[in-house]
């Protein structure tokens, strides 16, 4: 009754908590937009006195962002494919085939969430560079000039499977019934063909989910890509192009410019959540995260 009698309480709050998030990213679309003189001046406005649509001009000249962004997109929907794949078939199986052991694996990859990622790069730029027959290695993986860290496979391969992409999976395959399995086992259908066409289009809203997830976050990643881009500059991301702009050039006549570079960064990820938004809420709730 409290609550009906002051629903404004809660709007308020609501409202409060709206324009705190969405303030900083509406002043990171405006100052995009503002000069040198006007990001600097002591008295703040949220609005550019003109807008200079220049900026985005100089900005793409500046980040070379064809390149940028073709790296980013290439890697992104690659790794984000892969993880779908590999979390939903690593997740059926151990959701609904029994085999010895099932417990104990799915124990242990959910352990691996706790392991910080960067504690992974060295023995991954290890493992890219000494990659046998790749890029001049011999069958030892010696002699070579890179291996795969001269190709945009460096980007991808490392981040092909997820723990968290199989753990969100399996949690959402427990829920689906038994009995559709049951049933078309009987009617002869082999385990591949009851998971593509029975278990994938049942777990759409966790797929979107996922798939919203592993976007953003590599769409977003900087360390892996920046060790990558010092072995091959032609493989920089977004990311890494404007931390380079920002270090290359004065920041006190540059900021408008990255501001610009963070827009366009941050566009395609909003593209994104909001094309699939509504199965990422339905793949929550059903995932069993609250």
């Amino acid at each position: 009754m409290r609550r009906r009698k002051t629903p404004w309480v809660s709007y308020l709050i609501i409202a409060a908590g709206s324009v705190m998030m969405i303030f900083p990213f509406l002043d990171m679309i405006f100052s995009s937009f503002k000069g040198a003189d006007e990001y600097n001046r002591m008295s703040y406005s949220l609005l550019p006195d003109s807008f200079r649509w220049d900026n985005y001009r100089q900005a793409i000249e500046s980040l070379q962002l064809g390149l940028l962004f073709r790296n980013s997109l290439a890697r992104t929907v690659a790794v984000t494919a892969l993880v779908l794949i590999t979390s939903s078939m690593a997740a059926y199986a151990l959701a609904k085939l029994r085999f010895r052991g099932r417990g104990f694996v799915f124990q242990f990859i959910v352990s691996t969430m706790m392991i910080p990622g960067f504690l992974f790069f060295i023995p991954n730029f290890y493992l890219v560079t000494h990659f046998p027959l790749v890029g001049g290695n011999d069958l030892l993986g010696n002699n070579g000039y890179g291996g795969l860290a001269t190709s945009m496979l460096s980007l991808i391969l490392p981040f092909s499977v997820s723990a968290f992409g199989i753990f969100l999976m399996r949690q959402f395959m427990m829920t689906i019934n038994d009995a559709y399995i049951e049933a078309a086992r009987i009617d002869g259908a082999s385990e591949f063909r009851i998971f593509f066409t029975l278990i994938l289009p049942m777990a759409l809203p966790a797929l979107a989910t996922l798939a919203i997830f592993e976007f953003i976050g590599q769409w977003n990643e900087f360390i892996w890509a920046l060790i990558i881009y010092s072995v091959n500059p032609e493989l920089a991301t977004l990311p890494v192009g404007v931390q380079m702009l920002k270090d290359h050039l004065d920041p006190s006549l540059t900021q408008p410019l990255l501001m610009a570079g963070l827009v366009m960064t941050t566009m395609p990820v909003l593209i994104v959540f909001i094309f699939l938004q509504k199965y990422y809420v339905r793949g929550m709730m059903n995932s069993g995260l609250k």
